[in-house]
């Protein structure tokens, strides 16, 4: 199965995993995640603040990563599990823009299959560590908390994966989000899996992504909080 036909059969999933492809962008605003890591950062937290209406400090900045993490995720786990195969997650290779509304779209100018599904940990955290870097430097957000929303975000991937796709395939990701999170994981120690009565098994983070701080905002169903 080619790239293609890998990222035709995951737009199904959801809209969420719909990552439009190919030399033409699907219109106009398309640039690299390698800008928007850079100066693009400051004015694209600026308006994530806006919306949600926290201002333009750490919570809209942890909230943007957090964002921007769950894209990838849906997208990288999403390939792998249904290829054992993943595009190339370069910042330079993957493009995105915010419309007026809505959130963050992603699009890929040259997909292939270029890594295996072992490499969907490095690959997705490693396009997140010059984002995480930046919010770091210039917002105060810390290490933990980026790194929680990156589980998180995976978590939520998976979720949706399980529910939707066959299930060798839900297995598939199971098993390489499982990786990620397990101690000796590229994301161990970002929580853990409990079991609640009358809803399963549900993971619980171990930091918390500042979302509670935005007004009428709550508690995720993930946080921290929640066990205190």
């Amino acid at each position: 199965m080619d790239m293609d036909d890998v990222l035709r059969r995951l737009a199904a999933v959801g809209p969420f995993f719909s990552v439009p492809y190919g030399a033409e962008p699907p219109g106009p605003g398309f640039r690299p995640l390698a800008e928007l890591y850079g100066e693009r950062l400051g004015p694209y937290v600026e308006e994530v603040g806006r919306r949600i209406r926290s201002g333009p400090g750490r919570v809209a900045a942890s909230t943007a990563q957090f964002g921007i993490a769950s894209r990838l995720w849906s997208l990288g786990l999403g390939c792998a599990a249904l290829s054992g195969r993943l595009p190339d997650l370069d910042p330079g290779r993957v493009w995105w823009r915010l419309p007026g509304a809505g959130s963050l779209e992603l699009w890929l100018p040259e997909p292939a299959a270029d890594l295996p599904a072992d490499a969907l940990g490095e690959s997705v955290l490693g396009n997140l560590a010059r984002l995480d870097a930046a919010l770091r430097e210039r917002y105060g957000v810390s290490g933990q908390v980026l790194r929680g929303n990156a589980a998180s975000g995976l978590v939520g991937a998976l979720r949706v994966l399980l529910d939707r796709v066959p299930a060798e395939e839900g297995a598939a990701a199971a098993e390489l989000a499982g990786g990620l999170l397990a101690d000796g994981g590229a994301l161990a120690g970002t929580g853990s899996f409990v079991h609640e009565p009358g809803l399963g098994v549900a993971f619980v983070r171990r930091s918390c992504c500042l979302y509670y701080r935005v007004p009428g905002g709550g508690l995720c169903g993930d946080c921290v909080l929640r066990t205190r």
